[in-house]
């Protein structure tokens, strides 16, 4: 969808990984490799988004950036100044939650699913103990895979956590702190079997 509304995937691809990780300088040998791109055309569209002032070209006097050709100490990072980052990171948040769909019926395939959200990042709630919170039984391999395919599509690490109902009954009427901290955060529900007015 956002290549429809940008004009083009590179810039898309981008803008995901610059969002995503907006303290972190990355060089352009760095962005080619993270989005599976042709260097000339990360080039163009770097060119393209600091003409915008969206990306600002950075040095790296202290080696926080990556090390590769470290002899070219240019580097590209988000503008977070810029009039329009914040609108622009909860376009990226919104159209990632869009594809609530097509997440809803991957997770069902995952295994006996009672209950999953998107929550943490997925929401713009970076204090979020977690991104993604599963109720019900799913084959541990499975769901890490699951898992590594999404931090791909996404260019960024997702938390997860995954309870059993029973788990989810103890930790509930334990007051666990962490299990409420994520219930009574922000969260897109993707799945609510439950009979459960907690959540």
């Amino acid at each position: 969808m956002l290549e429809h509304l940008f004009g083009s995937k590179t810039r898309v691809k981008l803008l995901r990984i610059f969002l995503n990780h907006p303290e972190q300088r990355f060089y352009v040998r760095e962005l080619t490799r993270l989005a599976k791109l042709q260097i000339n055309a990360v080039r163009r569209e770097l060119q393209h988004l600091s003409g915008l002032g969206l990306v600002v070209e950075v040095e790296d006097p202290d080696g926080s950036g990556s090390r590769e050709h470290s002899q070219d100490r240019r580097y590209y990072q988000i503008n977070e100044q810029h009039a329009v980052y914040a609108e622009l990171r909860a376009l990226m948040l919104k159209a990632d939650v869009l594809h609530e769909d097509d997440l809803t019926k991957r997770f069902r395939v995952l295994g006996k699913i009672r209950f999953a959200a998107l929550t943490g990042n997925f929401v713009n709630h970076s204090h979020a103990p977690t991104d993604i919170f599963v109720i019900g039984t799913v084959p541990k391999e499975k769901l890490q895979r699951f898992i590594k395919r999404l931090e791909q599509e996404f260019n960024r690490e997702i938390n997860f956590t995954v309870m059993t109902p029973s788990e989810y009954k103890y930790r509930k009427d334990m007051t666990d702190k962490f299990l409420y901290r994520i219930l009574e955060g922000p969260k897109v529900v993707l799945i609510n079997d439950l009979e459960d007015p907690a959540i």
